[in-house]
């Protein structure tokens, strides 16, 4: 049960716009399909860390010090709205001369792989440690839906949000990586879109931030 509820948390939890979700469609539209897939794992093990906080009881920590959501959600939100200027501003890298493929795509040592798929994990895993709110969400999240989890209990759960978690970025990637060949040229609107509704997104906590400053 705790499984199958972490599984389907941490699928949810992808679905709406977020850093990760930014970065996976990045990668895939401007890199490679590999790069997308390590950048969704490093989120997804990301999404593991925090969910396990959550479940196994950082809820005390935040109700005794109440000044550590509205900082979380400030660090958050300059994070992302940065990110996502970035990220709305991004080019795809040079085409081969073969065609729409990325130049990137031409990387064939094994060496040049293992970076770029470091490179990729390392992305993913870093937008999650840096995005503190994260945390916020999942105490929310799982404190009352499994509120007597033991630690085992905690740790499949967690393990759940990852299986989860990963599957949707792998989606992500996938479904990007398709649509960049049937678009075309077309697809260049499809990281600034996603770039701007991340600085809107980051806004959003940014003024959460202050609303808990101000009540």
């Amino acid at each position: 049960m705790f499984l199958v509820i972490g599984v389907l948390a941490g699928a949810l939890t992808g679905v709406p716009i977020g850093p990760v979700n930014v970065a996976v469609i990045d990668a895939s539209y401007r890199h490679t399909m590999r790069r997308a897939i390590m950048v969704g794992l490093g989120g997804a093990v990301g999404d593991f860390l925090y969910s396990g906080l959550g479940v196994l009881g950082v809820t005390p920590i935040l109700e005794k010090y109440p000044s550590v959501p509205p900082i979380m959600y400030a660090v958050s939100g300059c994070v992302l709205l940065v990110y996502g200027f970035l990220t709305a501003r991004s080019q795809p890298v040079a085409a081969a001369p073969a065609g729409d493929v990325p130049h990137a795509q031409a990387i064939a040592t094994p060496a040049e792989r293992r970076k770029e798929m470091w490179s990729g994990f390392t992305v993913g895993l870093a937008l999650i440690v840096l995005n503190p709110a994260a945390i916020v969400t999942w105490v929310v999240l799982m404190g009352p839906l499994i509120p007597k989890a033991n630690h085992l209990d905690g740790v499949v759960c967690a393990l759940g949000v990852f299986a989860g978690s990963f599957g949707w970025f792998s989606l992500v990637a996938y479904l990007t990586h398709k649509g960049k060949h049937v678009l075309g040229d077309k697809a260049a609107w499809i990281p600034r879109v996603i770039g701007i509704g991340l600085m809107v997104y980051a806004v959003y906590l940014i003024a959460k931030a202050v609303k808990y400053v101000v009540a």
